[in-house]
């Protein structure tokens, strides 16, 4: 049958296969509802299991749903308020930035605020990252969201305490670097030098004192071994011996140009784990130098002051301990002068008086009056020389006169050739238009004198020859330096003497006073050192040159002047001296000398009354002080001086005169004398005429001044 044509059988065919159909959609449509079925129960059971806070928030903050974790975190009891609204479990600072995010996760799909500060009810609040995520609604026209909190209190703790962990960390690298540093400038700016070395003796740290004592840059010191410095320190380091602190003491360390210094050394041991790379002074940024290590092992600090200033000090204070000693032993000499000129010059005015009077007992073509002048001669040169060391052991400034040094070379040549041996020629050696010199001609004489006679002991009796020569010269630098004197032009007095020679050592000491070579009898030591302290009041100096078996030559530099020798003034006529009996009183301790005075002044006519006690003197005063026209007293009397009987003597007649006698008259003793009252000094040893005359002119004119 065919209806509406389409055939039954047709239809009923189609009818099956739709019918089959259907069966297919309706098992597939089973399946997708089983399968969805399934997946909703797997959703419903990771939201409720999940690990986080998690809610189903509609886009007015209506809480759809929420998980076991978002109710502990919101609503931990139950009296606190429910979780239907998620935005009044917000903080009140980030209200407004959770409403924009899920605006944009509306618009985007997703967004995240960080560290949201939420409300937990009783709990109080906690900090969480908020993540949305827009879910697909479209039976709501109301847009639907899932929210993610994570919790980041315990990320937050552990996040701060690592902050502060840093912050410490970083104070500490501030604090290393301070004092790396302040360790730098310490070790740069030090006075003494510093050294470290490695476990194999390497120098790794020199500081800029280092350089400047080794004479040494930085560059090349680093990686030298210590030997190179301090030799005698690594040896001691080696043998093991030194402890961890120690002051070693003074060593001999030596310079990169090869000289010696010396050093005070002190040393610091030290085990490091590791050890830092060299401290080189250049290095001004300490972090730039951070990690470099060397090997672990030791590191040794070496301190190392220099003692060139102590020992310059030392040297210093030797010499003028030396000084000291040599000022002693000539105070002492110039006290010992002073102590034995008294009675030295009592019996050279014995001496003088005497041989005057035997030259006026002689007849003049006598023979012994020429022996008679040579005592005479020999006499008053004694005199000068005892009146020179006086003058000389007092330091007192020589009475210098322009002269020229020729005349008083050949007057000393004439004394020293009285004394010259047989075998031993004296030699003079004068240029012309020397210039004159301002000199004492005793002083000149004395040093002349001393150096030939130095000369010919070193010949001994031995062939061989003494030279003087005279000479001038210009002084320039640096010879002048060495010796002690200023520029300019000197007339120079050699003295070369052919005899041993003298060492280096013996020349160091030879102006040492009592220092000598000499076998005893030969020598006092004294000769050399006068030689030296007469230059020196000179203004001038003296070299010395000499070597063993080549003989020695003695330099006298005196500085030269263009003021003219001065001529000899004409004598004056010698009054007579006629006493016509007016009577002296002479005091003198010395018996030979109150001989001497008592026949001389007999002889011109005066009555003399002598004594040897000046007590015995006052005594005699103090009976008839107006029977003497005159007293005359020695200076210096044990006991009772003359200033002391002076004194007396004014006391019991003051229009006496008083003459008071010394062997050495300075003006401080003037001085006191005129202050007590004497009416004249007179120098002992003098000449018995001016003595004399002296005692005649104090009677005439007691008051005028002598």
């Amino acid at each position: 049958m065919i209806i509406d044509g389409y055939a039954p059988s047709q239809m009923i065919e189609d009818l099956r296969k739709y019918q089959a159909e259907l069966e297919i959609q309706n098992k597939a449509l089973r399946y997708s509802q089983q399968e969805a079925e399934g997946a909703s129960e797997r959703f419903a059971t990771l939201f409720s299991n999940v690990p986080l806070a998690l809610m189903v928030v509609d886009e007015e903050g209506l809480v759809l749903a929420s998980n076991a974790m978002a109710l502990r975190l919101f609503q931990p009891l139950e009296s606190d308020a429910p979780l239907n609204f998620l935005l009044p479990f917000v903080g009140p600072d980030h209200t407004d930035e959770v409403a924009v995010a899920f605006s944009s996760a509306k618009q985007d799909g997703t967004s995240e605020v960080h560290e949201v500060e939420f409300l937990a009810g009783s709990r109080g609040k906690f900090t969480g990252d908020l993540h949305i995520a827009r879910i697909e609604n479209p039976l709501d026209e109301l847009a639907h969201f899932i929210c993610a909190i994570i919790d980041q209190g315990p990320l937050l703790a552990e996040r701060q305490a690592l902050q502060e962990s840093a912050a410490v960390l970083r104070q500490r690298n501030e604090d290393l670097l301070l004092s790396e540093n302040r360790m730098a400038a310490i070790i740069n700016s030090s006075l003494d030098a510093i050294l470290c070395i490695d476990e194999k003796q390497c120098i790794t740290v020199f500081n800029p004192a280092a350089t400047a004592l080794f004479e040494c840059p930085a560059d090349q010191a680093f990686g030298a071994r210590l030997g190179r410095f301090l030799p005698d320190v690594e040896r001691a380091l080696e043998s093991g011996s030194v402890p961890a602190q120690a002051m070693l003491g003074e060593f001999t360390a030596t310079t990169l140009s090869g000289r010696q210094i010396y050093v005070e050394i002190s040393v610091s041991l030290e085990r490091r784990l590791r050890t830092r790379a060299p401290l080189r002074p250049l290095d001004s940024d300490p972090a730039a130098r951070r990690g470099q290590h060397s090997p672990h092992g030791a590191v040794t600090t070496i301190f190392a002051r220099d003692l060139t200033a102590k020992k310059l000090a030392e040297a210093q204070r030797t010499a003028l301990e030396t000084q000291l000693r040599e000022s002693q032993k000539m105070q002492a000499m110039g006290t010992m002068a002073g102590g034995i000129a008294h009675d030295f010059n009592n019996i050279l005015s014995a001496i003088l008086g005497n041989v005057e009077l035997a030259k006026q007992d002689t007849a003049p073509d006598a023979a012994a009056l020429v022996s008679l002048q040579e005592i005479d001669k020999a006499g008053r040169r004694a005199r000068d020389l005892v009146r020179q060391i006086l003058t000389f052991s007092r330091n007192e400034p020589p009475k210098r006169t322009p002269l020229q040094l020729a005349e008083v070379v050949q007057e000393t040549a004439r004394l020293v050739k009285v004394a010259l041996p047989p075998a031993v020629e004296l030699q003079l050696v004068f240029p012309e238009d020397l210039p004159s010199v301002l000199a004492d001609v005793t002083q000149v004489e004395q040093a002349l004198l001393n150096l030939c006679t130095n000369g010919i002991l070193a010949i001994g009796n031995a062939k061989g020859s003494v030279t003087i020569e005279l000479g001038q010269v210009e002084i320039e630098l640096p010879f002048s330096n060495r010796i002690g004197l200023p520029e300019g032009h000197y007339v120079t007095v050699r003295v070369r003497d052919t005899g041993g020679g003298m060492s280096e050592a013996t020349m160091q000491r030879i102006f040492e006073p009592f220092f000598t070579t000499r076998q005893v009898g030969q020598g006092t030591g004294l000769g050399l050192s006068v030689v030296h302290g007469i230059m020196q009041t000179h203004m001038g100096a003296i070299d010395v040159h000499s070597e063993l078996g080549h003989g020695s030559v003695f330099t006298l530099y005196f500085p030269a002047t263009e003021q003219m020798p001065l001529g000899v003034a004409e004598p004056e006529p010698v009054p007579e001296v006629k006493g016509s009996g007016r009577h002296v009183m002479y005091v003198d301790d010395d018996q030979a000398l109150v001989f001497l005075v008592s026949r001389v002044l007999t002889r011109k006519g005066f009555a003399v009354t002598a004594f040897t006690d000046p007590h015995e003197a006052l005594a005699a005063l103090k009976t008839g002080a107006a029977d003497y026209d005159l007293l005359v007293t020695d200076y210096n009397m044990p006991g009772f001086s003359g200033v002391d009987l002076l004194r007396e003597a004014k006391l019991l007649r003051g229009d006496l005169p008083v003459a008071l006698a010394s062997g050495y008259v300075t003006p401080e003793i003037e001085q006191r004398a005129l202050q007590e009252g004497a009416s004249a000094l007179i120098y002992k040893p003098n000449d018995v005429n001016e003595l004399c005359e002296t005692v005649q002119r104090l009677i005439a004119t007691p008051d005028a001044p002598h």
